[in-house]
């Protein structure tokens, strides 16, 4: 039986080449102990192998990136501070962050919006509405952002309607402020004619415009102004905010708008600055991301936003936020399961880039398995059932045999029994059999050699 005899891996093969050592090895693991032929073992080889290196590249294409890019705001503004918070709080966790600044809230939805533009996530306040937001998600809302209006007059403006025939600054393009601005100005008839003229100053120089008595009124938010700037204009002498004392309808008008409490003296007790509780209103702002951004990295953003944005401040109470405040954006499903049930298990218990590559390593290797077990299972089974019923096959040809020996013997029926015999004797040493299958194999043999005795001596 040639295709049992054990064959040397270095023998040159029908082509004239010698094989490699492994290959051989691995291909006779096969043939040898399953039955299969040269070509199905190899196939297995290809298969098994060609799952392996599928995992393995799944496993390095979906690590998360270790760099990240934000969108903030100006430079110095409260968009900006936060962004350098995000980064020290990713940082630690081997993640780079880098940071774009913007005019304001309304160039970052642009920019999340442009799929050319390099960007993964940005602040954005609600409300905003002129780009395509199908293809961003919100991670929550972050903070309130109050709208401020500073103006010069010796007695107070109550109404946004008297800003009428005024010099307005109302922001520079692409910040929320000009965007809520002239929603509001708009809603109480305020427009841009001959008597009223709005200027684009940004929020540096439009603070120095009030200053010098260039404009009449500035609107300002967190987006496009410094923290320093709306001090500097708080403590100016003939400046004063502006109250809304129909913050109530605005809110309901504006679903999107908070009414917010300026507490007096909260900027400067000693002087009573403001001198009055002050009536503001504002938007939220959300940390919005684009659709597909890896869920480790969300919950490191959460992470980083609960450690920024929780405090208590001026203007929320401690643990207020990050909040899942759903506005124009759907809210991210990676951050619904956040704050419903924190982060994974690995992630809160090992260092991130260690529970990454552990979490990927599980996420290849056990659907790998899965697929593995069963399919070596299977072929073991099914080579295994085929060589038991080729044996079986001979087996039934040989009890036909030995059954036509019973009755009268003719030499001429004689001859055609020996040429039965001698056929599948031919056969079964042409078989080619696991060494698995060696005892039921020469058990076969050892049977036509009875059954040929038996003709010989009927």
């Amino acid at each position: 039986m040639e295709a049992n005899e054990p064959k040397n891996p270095n023998t040159p093969d029908s082509s004239g080449k010698a094989e490699p050592v492994v290959v051989s090895q691995v291909l006779s693991t096969f043939t040898e102990n399953f039955g299969m032929t040269k070509t199905a073992a190899a196939g297995t080889v290809l298969f098994i192998a060609a799952v392996i290196i599928a995992a393995i590249f799944w496993s390095i294409h979906s690590a998360p990136p270790k760099t990240l890019i934000m969108t903030s705001g100006p430079p110095g503004s409260s968009y900006e501070h936060f962004a350098e918070k995000y980064r020290n709080e990713l940082s630690s966790n081997g993640v780079t962050l880098k940071i774009l600044t913007s005019e304001g809230s309304e160039e970052n939805l642009r920019r999340l919006s442009d799929p050319k533009f390099r960007v993964d996530i940005g602040f954005v306040q609600t409300g905003e509405s002129e780009a395509d937001k199908s293809t961003l998600l919100s991670l929550g809302s972050i903070s309130y952002q109050p709208l401020l209006i500073f103006y010069r007059s010796a007695s107070p403006v109550n109404l946004l309607s008297d800003f009428a025939g005024k010099k307005l600054a109302v922001g520079a393009p692409g910040t929320g402020a000009r965007t809520l601005a002239l929603t509001l100005l708009a809603t109480n008839g305020v427009r841009s004619d001959g008597s009223t003229t709005f200027s684009d100053l940004d929020a540096e120089e439009a603070a120095k415009a009030l200053l010098d008595g260039k404009v009449d009124a500035v609107f300002l938010m967190g987006d496009s102004a410094s923290s320093q700037t709306m001090r500097t204009l708080l403590r100016a002498p003939g400046v004063q905010m502006f109250d809304f004392k129909q913050a109530d309808g605005y809110t309901r008008r504006f679903s999107y708008l908070n009414k917010l409490d300026f507490p007096r003296g909260s900027i400067d007790f000693g002087k009573d600055l403001p001198p009055y509780d002050v009536h503001l209103i504002g938007p939220t702002v959300e940390l919005v991301c684009r659709v597909g951004l890896h869920p480790a990295v969300c919950d490191l953003l959460l992470d980083a936003a609960r450690e920024i944005h929780g405090k208590a401040t001026l203007f929320q109470h401690r643990g207020e936020f990050p909040a899942l405040l759903e506005q124009e954006l759907k809210i991210n499903p990676e951050a619904t399961r956040y704050h419903a049930s924190g982060k994974p298990f690995l992630y809160s218990s090992l260092p991130f880039w260690l529970a990454s590559l552990i979490n990927r390593l599980l996420v290849a290797i056990v659907p790998m398995v899965l697929l593995l077990i069963p399919g070596l299972k299977l072929v073991p089974m099914a080579y295994k059932m085929r060589t038991q019923l080729r044996i079986y096959r001979w087996y039934r040809n040989l009890l036909k045999v030995e059954r036509d020996l019973f009755g009268e013997m003719t030499p001429a029926k004689r001859d055609d029994l020996r040429r039965r015999l001698d056929h599948i004797e031919e056969s079964v040493n042409r078989m080619k059999v696991p060494a698995s299958f060696a005892g039921q194999f020469y058990g076969l043999r050892e049977h036509i050699g009875f059954v040929r005795q038996r003709i010989g001596n009927g």
